[in-house]
C-alpha cells in the first residue's frame, strides 16, 4: 500500500506529525509526505518517510502564494502519478482539511481520512473529531488510529528522529546546556538581554553554555552568548542542531522548533512558552519540561504573532533566576 502523510506548516508542526507518520509507515510499504518549504527540513529527519514532496499551498503561513502561483495542477499530477492508496491529512486545531482533501480527490488518492470539525461531504472517507485536552501529537495520532493506521506495540509514541551525528567538534567536551534565543513569532520570544543574562547566570553557576540560532540570527546568538558561551548561531543545519541538542544536559528555548526537536532527541526543555497556543496542545512532548511564562496572560490563546499586550509581560516578567532555577530542576 502506498500511502500519503499530509502535513503542512512548520517544522515544529511536522515533527509533531512523526508519531502518526510512524504509525503510517508501519502498515505501509511506502510513504510520502507532503509538507511545505518550512516543515520539509523536519521531514527528512523522521523516521518512516520514504519520499518527502514539497509544496506551497495557498491556504497555510503567512506569506502563502497566490493561487495561481502555487502551481494546483503540478501537484495534482505529481500525485496521480503516484498512484497513492491511502492519505492521511493532519492539520492544527484550527485548521480544515478539505482544501486539501479536494486536491487528493481530484488527484485519484483512493481513501482520505482527516480531523474535521466541518462537515466534509464527499472529501473524506474517515472523518474523526478532536477529543478534548489532546496534544497535537497525540491528536495526530489519534486521527491515524481512526484510519487503522496504530503504533506497533514496541513503540512508545513519542517523538523521534533519525539518529543524529556526533557533534562534539562543535560544542567541546563535557556537559553543556543549550539556550536557543530566537523564536518563529516576536510574541513568543524572551527579550535578548534577558537571554544574555541568563547565559551569564548559568555561566556563573558553572554549566558550560551552548547558544544556537539560524543563519538570520547570529546578531543575537552574539548578543546572547556575550563572552560566557559558545556560540553556534548559524553553523548548524536542522541534523548538526539535533545533534547539538541531543548531547546537551537542558535545553532552554521558546515555544518553536528547536523545542520540538529537543524533545525528538529525549533532552529536556526549560519552555519559556508564551500562552498565545494552549500549553496543553503545544508543549514540548514526552520529555521532562518546566514551563515559565504567565500562562494566563491576557493574549492567552489569541494566537497572535505579536503581543497584544503592551510590555509582553506573559515572558518579560520571567526572571534569568527563575530560568537557572528550572535548569537544576531538571537537572
Amino acid at each position: 500500500m502506498k500511502a500519503l502523510v499530509v502535513r503542512l506548516d512548520s517544522f515544529g508542526d511536522v515533527l509533531l506529525a512523526g508519531p502518526a507518520v510512524r504509525a503510517v509507515a508501519a502498515h505501509a510499504s511506502h510513504v510520502t509526505l507532503v509538507c511545505g518549504p518550512r516543515g520539509a527540513p523536519a521531514a527528512r529527519l523522521l523516521p518512516g518517510v520514504d519520499d518527502v514532496l514539497v509544496w506551497r499551498a495557498p491556504w497555510e503561513g503567512f506569506d502563502a502564494p497566490a493561487v495561481d502561483e502555487a502551481d494546483v495542477d503540478g501537484l495534482i499530477r505529481s500525485l496521480r502519478a503516484g498512484s497513492f492508496d491511502t492519505a492521511l491529512v493532519l492539520t492544527s486545531f484550527h485548521q480544515s482539511p478539505l482544501p486539501t482533501a479536494l486536491l487528493l480527490r481530484m488527484a485519484g488518492v483512493r481513501r482520505i481520512g482527516a480531523e474535521s470539525a466541518d462537515h466534509p461531504g464527499r472529501l473524506l472517507d474517515v472523518r474523526h473529531r478532536r477529543l478534548p485536552g489532546r496534544h497535537e501529537a497525540e491528536a495526530a495520532l489519534d486521527t491515524a488510529a481512526a484510519m487503522g493506521f496504530a503504533l506497533p506495540p514496541a513503540d512508545e509514541g513519542r517523538l523521534r528522529v533519525l539518529p543524529p551525528p556526533d557533534t562534539t567538534a562543535m560544542t567541546g567536551n563535557g556537559p553543556y546546556v543549550v539556550v536557543h534565543p530566537g523564536a518563529s513569532a516576536p510574541a513568543r520570544a524572551w527579550p535578548p538581554a534577558r537571554c544574555a543574562e541568563a547565559v551569564a547566570q548559568l555561566a556563573a553557576a558553572g554549566h558550560r553554555v551552548v547558544v544556537t540560532g539560524g543563519p538570520d540570527e547570529r546578531a543575537l546568538t552574539r548578543q546572547a552568548s556575550g563572552d560566557a558561551a559558545v556560540d553556534l548561531g548559524g553553523r548548524t543545519d536542522p541534523r548538526t542542531l539535533a545533534g547539538v541538542l541531543h548531547m546537551a544536559d537542558v535545553v532552554v528555548c521558546g515555544n518553536t522548533g528547536p523545542a520540538h526537536l529537543a524533545a525528538a532527541v529525549g533532552t529536556p526543555v526549560v519552555s519559556l512558552f508564551a500562552p498565545v497556543v494552549p500549553a496543553e496542545r503545544w508543549a514540548p512532548y514526552g520529555v521532562p519540561c518546566v514551563l515559565l511564562g504567565d500562562q494566563d496572560a491576557p493574549c492567552a490563546d489569541s494566537r497572535a504573532r505579536h503581543c497584544p499586550v503592551p510590555g509582553h509581560p506573559c515572558l518579560n516578567e520571567v526572571t534569568a533566576e527563575e530560568v537557572v532555577t528550572a535548569v537544576h530542576k531538571l537537572l
